[in-house]
C-alpha cells in the first residue's frame, strides 16, 4: 500500500550515509549512500537529487520503472520520487547533491525548466566524460570552501557555486535531448509560473497577483499547478517565498530588517510573524540554531 511506503525528508538525510560531507538543511553533498540499511527496501524521496556515476553500475525503479546508471551517467530523482529495487555493483562509486524543494525552486530559469521537465521522463542522463568531470570539481570546490572558511569571503558565495553548479548541469543535460515535445498550452502556463515565481524572489505572495499577470483566474492557476506538481499555487508560492528566506538568513550577512524590505513585508513584526508560522522559529533563531556549515 501506498500509504505504507516509507518517506524520506531533507531532514532524514543526516541519518541516511557516513559519506555525507555537508548537510545545512537544505543542500547536501555525500559521497555514497548505497550502503545505508534503510534504503534497500521501498521509499519515497521528498526533496530533489543528483546522483553522478563515476564508475560501477546501479540498478533500481522509480516510480516503478527500471532504470540502470553506468560510468558518466547522471540520475535525477525528483520530489514525490518512489525508489524501489536498488542494486549496486560492488564498484559502484558516486557523488551526490541532495536539495530541498523549496530551497531548488529558486534555481529556476528557462533552460533549466525544460531540462527538469526532460528529466521527469528520462531521469538517466549520459554525460561526456568532460562534463561528468566538471560536475565533480564543483562538488568538490563547494566542499574545499566549507571545509576551509579561512578562504570562504563570504557565505553568499556558496550559493553562488550552487547557481552555477545547477546552470552547468542543467545545460549539460538540455544539450543532451532528444525528441523536444511541443508544450501544450496548460504546459506552457504552468512553466510561466514557474519562471515567474523565480523571478519574482519572494517579492509577490498571493495567488490572485501572479493570475492577474498570466491573464487567467486563481482557481484554473491553481487547478494547473495541482495536475502539474501535486501542490497547489499557493503552496508553491509559499515554497517560493520561504526558499529565498532560508537562503538570506543563512547564506547573507544582511540584518533581519534589510531581508524582511528586501521580501517586501511592510514591518519586522509581520516578517516574524510569517518566519515563524513557516519556519517554526523567529527569523533570528532560525538563523541562530541552524548556522552556516552546518
Amino acid at each position: 500500500m501506498a500509504s505504507n511506503i516509507k518517506e524520506i525528508n531533507m531532514t532524514d538525510v543526516p541519518n541516511l550515509s557516513a559519506g555525507l560531507k555537508y548537510f545545512d538543511g537544505d543542500v547536501a553533498f555525500a559521497d555514497h549512500i548505497m550502503t545505508v540499511p534503510s534504503l534497500q527496501s521501498t521509499f519515497k524521496v521528498n526533496f530533489l537529487a543528483f546522483v553522478f556515476c563515476l564508475e560501477g553500475s546501479l540498478s533500481l525503479k522509480l516510480n516503478g520503472t527500471a532504470y540502470e546508471l553506468n560510468a558518466h551517467d547522471a540520475l535525477f530523482v525528483g520530489t514525490n520520487t518512489v525508489v524501489s529495487d536498488i542494486e549496486h555493483s560492488a564498484d559502484f562509486n558516486c557523488k551526490i547533491i541532495a536539495v530541498s524543494a523549496d530551497f531548488g525552486l529558486n534555481f529556476i530559469s528557462k533552460t533549466i525548466f525544460e531540462a527538469i521537465t526532460h528529466m521527469a521522463e528520462n531521469p538517466v542522463i549520459q554525460f561526456t566524460e568532460d562534463e561528468i568531470n566538471l560536475m565533480v570539481r564543483y562538488y568538490e570546490l563547494a566542499i574545499f570552501k566549507i571545509e576551509h572558511p579561512s578562504v570562504n569571503y563570504g557565505k553568499e558565495t556558496l550559493v553562488e557555486i550552487f547557481r552555477c553548479y545547477a546552470l552547468d548541469l542543467l545545460s549539460s543535460i538540455s544539450r543532451h535531448m532528444a525528441d523536444r515535445k511541443m508544450l501544450r498550452q496548460a504546459d506552457k502556463l504552468f512553466h510561466r509560473f514557474i519562471i515567474m515565481l523565480a523571478e519574482n524572489r519572494g517579492v509577490k505572495r498571493s495567488v490572485q497577483s501572479f493570475a492577474d499577470e498570466l491573464y487567467v483566474t486563481p482557481k484554473y492557476l491553481t487547478s494547473i499547478s495541482r495536475e502539474k506538481s501535486g501542490k497547489t499555487a499557493s503552496e508553491l508560492i509559499t515554497l517560493s517565498v520561504v526558499g529565498r528566506i532560508k537562503q538570506l538568513l543563512l547564506y547573507s550577512d544582511k540584518s533581519i530588517k534589510e531581508i524582511a524590505n528586501e521580501m517586501g513585508f511592510d514591518n519586522l513584526s509581520f516578517f516574524g510573524k510569517y518566519v515563524r508560522k513557516h519556519l517554526g522559529v523567529s527569523p533570528n533563531k532560525f538563523r541562530s540554531e541552524m548556522g552556516y556549515g552546518r
